[in-house]
């Protein structure tokens, strides 16, 4: 014989011939010599050393152990003390009872919903990253889930995760924000046949989010053809002349036209209007002589009214100094100041009339 001493949080199991005999917990014990012993911890899961069928036969095995049975179709949460400590796949798994208080939450994921039973803080720990499909949809978005590519329901502004498994889930995100889209490069021929590039800008934003997903193939390349085509429409029914004077008038009935076949496609239009228009070489030469003659002609208008003003002005003083003597020695005087400012030297001769002499030079 043989003393076996268990201590406390252990189990001692003894085998023959592949079976297991006697389970020995805390104490002292005396067995044969031929006995194959083996030592386990309560405080671990336990990996049984023969078929588990073999195990659930013995009484004293299926009292001191919790067996977890996870189907294929299910996955499980062990938790040990309250705190998440694995995810348990299919299969057969042991666990002691006595020291640690371990439960268990078996998920069935063949309904792709992950639902409230699990806390946002274990589903979005690690070891969920190869169980989990996770879709943020941001403020600005609308989302759409799709179910084995069928329309299921809208999805709000958050974060979402579904199961993977063999259900196919798929959520499309549209943006709603207002987007600007340019037309770009448009070389057009007016009414009267002058060749133009014409740059054309849109304001835009989705307002029927299912029809710009499943009815319409890439909706901004449908607007973009839509407003190329109803540009060159527009200015090709107009003359190179109205077309620079009333470009506001124009662009305002290009809206009003637009805003229409946007809407067909599930799109606001909020405003659109002609960027740039770009002139040829030989049209922009034609364009700067005639500014060029508008400018002049304007000037030589301008100076003109000012001669004309002038000659006023000298003929209302002549008048005035006609019948004023007063008035009339006043601008000579003024005059004599504006001839003595340009003069040098004044050379005088005598020695006590230079007075007079002055005044005989400037005053009649």
């Amino acid at each position: 014989m043989k003393r076996l001493v268990v201590n406390a949080g252990e189990i001692a199991m003894s085998f023959s011939h592949g079976n297991v005999e006697d389970i020995y917990e805390t104490g002292t014990y005396w067995v044969g010599f031929r006995k194959e012993i083996k030592m386990y911890s309560l405080l671990h899961s336990f990996t049984p050393p023969v078929a588990l069928e073999l195990l659930k036969k013995n009484e004293d095995f299926l009292r001191l152990a919790k067996i977890i049975d996870v189907n294929d179709n299910e996955i499980c949460l062990h938790y040990r003390n309250g705190k998440f400590q694995s995810i348990l796949r299919a299969g057969e798994y042991v666990f002691w009872n006595g020291i640690n208080e371990d439960t268990f939450q078996k998920i069935d994921f063949t309904n792709y919903e992950i639902g409230d039973s699990i806390s946002d803080e274990i589903i979005s720990k690690y070891e969920f990253a190869s169980f989990v499909k996770r879709f943020d949809i941001q403020p600005y978005e609308k989302g759409i889930l799709l179910v084995n590519s069928k329309f299921e329901k809208w999805l709000d502004p958050g974060f979402y995760r579904f199961w993977k498994n063999a259900t196919k889930i798929e959520v499309l995100k549209v943006d709603l924000r207002e987007k600007q889209l340019e037309v770009v490069g448009q070389e057009i021929l007016t009414q009267d046949k002058a060749n133009l590039r014409i740059n054309f800008v849109m304001n835009f934003k989705v307002e029927d989010v299912y029809k710009v997903t499943f009815e319409i193939k890439d909706y901004e390349k449908q607007l973009y053809l839509m407003g190329q085509m109803l540009l060159r429409n527009v200015v090709s029914e107009h003359s190179f002349d109205k077309l620079l004077e009333d470009k506001n008038e124009i662009a305002d009935a290009v809206f009003n036209e637009f805003k229409e076949k946007a809407k067909s496609i599930g799109v606001k239009l909020i405003s659109c209007g002609i960027k740039d228009i770009i002139l040829p070489g030989d049209i922009k030469e034609i364009m700067n002589q005639v500014l060029v003659a508008q400018k002049k002609a304007q000037a030589n208008v301008i100076m003109r009214r000012e001669e004309t003003a002038s000659t006023r002005s000298l003929l209302n003083t002549a008048k005035l100094m006609e019948n004023n003597e007063m008035l009339l020695k006043l601008k000579e005087m003024e005059y004599v100041e504006k001839i003595t400012e340009k003069v040098e030297t004044i050379s005088l001769s005598g020695g006590t009339q230079i007075a007079e002499q002055l005044k005989n030079l400037f005053v009649k």
